[in-house]
């Protein structure tokens, strides 16, 4: 028995008869008003029922009619005294749920949601007049991506600064090659990638960054926002990033030298180096009460910083980093490990930070898994599988899957207060924004030391709802029910 193919448990509450009527009707009323009278109605109706306010971030329960604010917390208190617990932001259409107390995704849901917003779009296209960017915001029908007006500051800007270089469907910019200086393919291979993560070149190019260090030349951040603006400068001769290496070696002394060295490791001691020295001030405090936390083998010691991330004001905010820094927010998510006992079948739940996950590859000596239903040529999770291939979903399937610890491995259980053998599982409790996935080429054994070259195919799309945390949680909980 397969647990259900499910994102948050909870939204299967919500999916009773004519849900899927009664969420179209709120888009169109209340979410995406795409016509001057569904306006009006909004304007009329969406006030918080408690303090009556029209702002403060409104949400409208999805069980019955009741709108508060999310801001001062009156949708909470409904939720909390209703067992309402999902409700929807009347802004930006997200669905929230109070009891994972964070917005979640459902594909139904989000499948619903983008068609009403066209919908709302056609609506919109015919009136007389133009609707900005801006406005398009503020008249409810979500963020419509248009074309850039300059104001007249930024006109003033470019008449001053005629040079300019055109963009166009085929320039280059942002392809440029690296210099080896050496053996520093591993470095390379890993600066192309960040220098290509959308977020991070976003970051680095509007100059977010404000060095708070008594030596800037020291700042791996300040040389990587350099490097950013050298790559997308439109140079076309390669660059030779030998102040980088020099600050690597710096930071990372295990790193220094011309040896060859390994990619995945170089990553990780970079966005090491780079959290630490983006990391927001106004928490470096807060990061040291959380030292005891425990590191595992496959992690870096950036597990000693699973603190909360706190916003300005210094108030918990909804991330499994626990930190501010742009490095924490786009590559580090949560991972939960659950130990079940074999006798009383209770769990323990542990969750922590990671930047990437290393995945198992089937070697010459290691026993390794089924291939993914649909290895006969049938598409599974975007994949196009071809007999006898390892695909990614493969690796995953058998990251998440769960191991016996056997009885050389008891633990102490809260529940029986003896040592029992158990079961382990780890799965995905938040995702980050960019997921790494390291795949372990290397095989050891008392004799030898050989590279894996098994090929592992990957899809454009990877749908990773089987893996969460959230999609086992009420299949156990109906298994333990079974079980009582």
């Amino acid at each position: 028995m397969s647990p259900p193919a499910a994102g948050c448990c909870h939204v299967t509450g919500f999916k009773v008869e004519n849900w899927k009527q009664n969420l179209r009707a709120i888009y169109q009323c209340f979410v995406w008003s795409g016509s001057a009278e569904t306006r009006k109605r909004k304007a009329k109706s969406c006030i918080c029922h408690m303090c009556g306010a029209h702002l403060n971030r409104l949400h409208s329960c999805l069980y019955c009619v009741f709108f508060g604010c999310f801001t001062k917390k009156h949708i909470h208190e409904h939720a909390k005294t209703k067992r309402h617990n999902l409700a929807i932001d009347l802004l930006y259409g997200g669905i929230y749920c109070f009891m994972c107390q964070d917005y979640i995704y459902d594909k139904d849901m989000e499948q619903i949601a983008k068609e009403e917003q066209r919908k709302a779009w056609k609506l919109q296209a015919f009136t007389p007049t133009v609707v900005s960017h801006y406005q398009c915001t503020m008249t409810g029908i979500g963020e419509k991506y248009s074309t850039w007006e300059p104001t007249k500051r930024e006109l003033e800007l470019l008449r001053h600064n005629p040079k300019r270089r055109k963009i166009t469907t085929n320039c280059t910019i942002g392809l440029r090659g690296l210099i080896n200086l050496g053996n520093t393919c591993f470095m390379n291979c890993i600066v192309q990638a960040l220098t290509h993560t959308p977020l991070l070149r976003d970051f680095f190019l509007s100059d977010r960054h404000k060095c708070e260090m008594q030596s800037p030349s020291s700042c791996l951040v300040c040389e990587m926002s350099t490097l950013f603006q050298e790559f997308y400068s439109g140079h076309r001769s390669p660059h030779i990033p030998y102040r980088l290496l020099h600050l690597v070696w710096t930071h990372a002394r295990h790193l220094a030298g011309y040896e060859q060295q390994d990619a995945h490791e170089f990553l990780i001691a970079a966005l090491d180096v780079l959290h630490r020295h983006c990391k927001d001030s106004s928490i470096k405090n807060k990061c040291k009460a959380y030292l005891s936390l425990r590191v595992r083998s496959f992690r870096s010691s950036r597990a000693l910083h699973f603190l909360e991330k706190c916003d300005d004001n210094g108030k918990k905010a909804n991330n499994p980093n626990h930190c501010n820094c742009i490095i924490d927010q786009i590559f580090t998510g949560g991972l939960q490990s659950d130990v079940t006992c074999q006798v009383c079948h209770g769990v323990s739940t542990t969750i922590d930070p990671f930047w990437d996950i290393s995945l198992d590859l089937p070697g010459s000596s290691t026993p390794f898994w089924p291939l993914s239903p649909g290895s006969d040529g049938s598409v599974v999770n975007g994949e196009s599988h071809v007999s006898g291939t390892t695909t990614l979903t493969d690796c995953l399937r058998r990251f998440t899957r769960p191991e016996h610890l056997g009885s050389s491995a008891k633990i102490k259980c809260s529940g029986c207060h003896s040592y029992q053998e158990s079961t382990k599982q780890l799965t995905m409790k938040k995702l980050p924004i960019v997921a790494c996935f390291h795949l372990k080429r290397f095989e050891h054994s008392a004799k030898l030391r050989r590279k894996i070259t098994t090929y592992v195919s990957f899809p454009l799309e990877l749908d990773m709802t089987p893996f969460m945390a959230s999609r086992y949680l009420l299949f156990y909980h109906k298994q333990f029910l079974e079980y009582e």
